[in-house]
């Protein structure tokens, strides 16, 4: 079995979302299980990004661009690479993703893809002139580096389905099937709770839906507060999550002055735990979504989750008893709301439990991706 991982990704910077925080979390469970891990990141890391982490975190930096290219990186990555028995490159589109191809072709070590969705056919329908830009970088560079991987890997069949037909021509490469997780939940609800509600005490003793996630079109926020809107329903909504275009953020907050809507920013740590353990439920209305890292958390503290259908795993949730689902759309938005009042029951935080230790405890993803990567699974 492979002993040591050299993981690859732009950056650490925990407002990236879901790629960070399972990187994050499943290097520290392959440490605890003996695995010399290291992350090369293409830019500074900040103190707090890395504070808790206990494997090597790499710089090379500064890189250039949303391409994130940098003259030093084929050279720094050949003499580091030599050292572990495999490279997992995290993300697409971007230069550490070829210079591994390069680099695994010269010395022989193999490199494993993790798209983290980016393969989605969504993106081509809602952003057509950047679908257009990385169709032109497919032919040159990415088609290669996906065909060159020992494997691509994916978080469920749906995200291997939908990749096929994204780009063309298309790319022969052997796609596995990687489930993420995340960390189980601290055992001090109540602590966390209280915590969360000493920094909102606007929301102490009342009801609210959570979502957490970046402020994102692709995510529905603008589902959920048209839907807020037009049903006036007996419980708030808490948005928490970083900016990802302050326009439409903006926007968002005209939408929603005079309902009970809070904006609370991006949460990190105590503060987002007493945050899922204190919602209600958690709501994600996204178009798009190729596994929904957060939904995990959620159901880790045994918080039921109400998602839309592209959500890929949202059958998961609804076949253990621990959400609903309904479609991404205005309509299917308010029916999340709606049932969540009338058919939500205490029987579903335990549900949500239960899901969570089956599927996605971050233990089993670990154990897998080790398979895979030696070969074994």
């Amino acid at each position: 079995m492979s002993r040591s991982i050299l993981h690859l990704i732009r950056t650490l910077d925990p407002e990236r979302g879901g790629p960070v925080t399972f990187l994050k979390q499943v290097s520290a469970v392959h440490a605890a299980m003996g695995v010399r891990v290291a992350i090369l990141t293409l830019d500074r890391n900040e103190p707090a990004w890395v504070a808790d982490l206990p494997v090597s975190a790499l710089e090379c930096a500064p890189s250039r661009g949303s391409y994130g290219y940098n003259p030093s990186l084929g050279a720094i990555l050949a003499e580091l690479a030599g050292t572990f028995d495999a490279m997992v490159v995290h993300g697409l589109w971007q230069f550490h993703g070829l210079c591994a191809m390069r680099v695994s072709a010269r010395i022989g070590v193999p490199y494993f893809v993790f798209p983290h969705g980016m393969l989605d056919p969504w993106f081509r329908r809602s952003y057509p002139l950047k679908h257009l830009k990385k169709q032109v970088y497919w032919v040159l560079a990415e088609r290669r580096v996906l065909q060159g991987a020992k494997a691509v890997l994916f978080t469920s069949q749906n995200e291997l389905r939908l990749a096929k037909d994204t780009f063309l021509p298309e790319a022969r490469y052997r796609g596995r099937i990687l489930p993420l997780g995340v960390e189980k939940s601290p055992a001090d609800s109540d602590r966390l709770r209280e915590l969360f509600l000493q920094e909102f005490p606007h929301l102490r003793g009342r009801r609210f839906l959570l979502f957490l996630g970046r402020l994102h079109p692709k995510k529905g926020c603008d589902l959920l507060v048209t839907a807020m809107a037009r049903m006036r329903p007996p419980i708030d909504l808490v948005f928490a999550g970083p900016s990802s275009n302050d326009e439409y953020v903006s926007r968002l907050k005209r939408y929603a002055k005079g309902l009970p809507i809070s904006f609370t920013g991006m949460l990190h740590g105590d503060t987002k735990s007493g945050a899922l353990a204190s919602a209600e439920a958690l709501i994600l209305p996204s178009h798009q979504e190729n596994f929904g890292v957060v939904v995990a958390e959620a159901l880790s503290f045994g918080t039921p989750a109400l998602l839309s259908n592209q959500v890929s795993i949202a059958e998961d949730a609804v076949s253990s008893g621990a959400g609903f689902v309904e479609p991404d759309t205005l309509t299917g938005t308010e029916r999340l709301i709606a049932r969540w009042l009338q058919e939500g029951t205490p029987a579903m935080r335990t549900a949500a439990l239960n899901c969570f230790q089956n599927r996605f405890d971050i233990k089993h993803s670990a154990t897998e991706l080790m398979k895979i990567i030696s070969g074994d699974g």
